[in-house]
């Protein structure tokens, strides 16, 4: 009987590694795109790939042909479908490496306590007016964005550029205002546009009683860094999007805290 060579299965160290972070990354690629349109698109994506495997190995010429060309282009269509989940996994990484390293640096420079308590003063008229909309529900979507992007920002909306006041905000969104439609953008604690059309989230897993005020707080937040306010206009009852997520019926202390944490 003749030896077996097990040679191949031999696994170095570096192996394991490689596995190891190759499933880390399919892992947070599954969750930016779980619960979105981009699942069943790549569902499709893989079907096609099967029925090419087929008809190639059946010798099927002019199939093989159609799925072949299709195939060779697939590079280019994946980057063209999942712009926006790419566009999401690029802004992830690049601020979970340079924002969280730089907040690091500024609270060894000048304190966390001192950083939350300057924070804690400049966010209490955007509270105040929260609970105040709350209380007469007002519906209103307030987006806290780390830069100014006009893409999504100035071209939809009413530019501004004004301080934050509790007076501002109410009269912004009460309704018979011709900006209260739409979301206000908050850069740096300063009002940069009101009356903004954002893109709505495509997600399936959201409640049915989501409106187009929640799901445009949502859709915000999963193409970009920004995180989102919602007072429900019918319930009174204030949600907090953040990465396409959403926290439901928070306090207004647990609201303070959040925005603490990520403005």
């Amino acid at each position: 009987m003749g030896n077996i060579d097990f040679s191949f299965f031999n696994i170095r160290l570096l192996d394991v590694i490689d596995i190891f972070l190759v499933a880390i990354i399919i892992y947070y690629i599954y969750n930016l795109i779980r619960g979105t349109i981009a699942v069943n698109i790549l569902i499709g994506l893989f079907i096609i790939y099967l029925a090419y495997l087929v008809v190639k190995q059946s010798q099927m010429r002019l199939l093989t042909e159609i799925f072949g060309g299709f195939i060779s282009v697939g590079s280019i269509a994946l980057i063209v479908v999942f712009q926006q989940e790419i566009r999401r996994f690029l802004i992830h990484i690049g601020k979970n490496i340079s924002f969280r390293r730089n907040k690091k640096l500024w609270s060894l420079f000048l304190g966390k306590k001192e950083i939350e308590k300057d924070n804690t003063a400049r966010l209490k008229p955007i509270i105040d007016a929260c609970r105040s909309m709350s209380k007469s529900r007002t519906g209103a979507l307030i987006v806290f964005s780390k830069f100014f992007d006009e893409e999504y920002y100035q071209n939809s909306g009413e530019f501004i550029d004004a301080e934050i006041s509790k007076r501002l905000l109410e009269s912004i969104f009460q309704k018979n205002s011709p900006l209260h439609d739409g979301a206000l953008v908050i850069v740096d604690f300063r009002i940069k546009t009101a009356s903004c059309i954002l893109p709505l989230s495509d997600s399936e897993d959201l409640p049915l009683q989501f409106g187009l005020r929640h799901r445009a707080g949502i859709g915000v937040t999963e193409m970009s860094d920004a995180v989102a306010v919602i007072v429900s206009e019918e319930t009174g009852e204030i949600s907090y999007a953040k990465q396409g997520n959403v926290n439901m019926n928070i306090t207004h202390d647990e609201l303070e805290r959040l925005l603490n944490e990520d403005v």
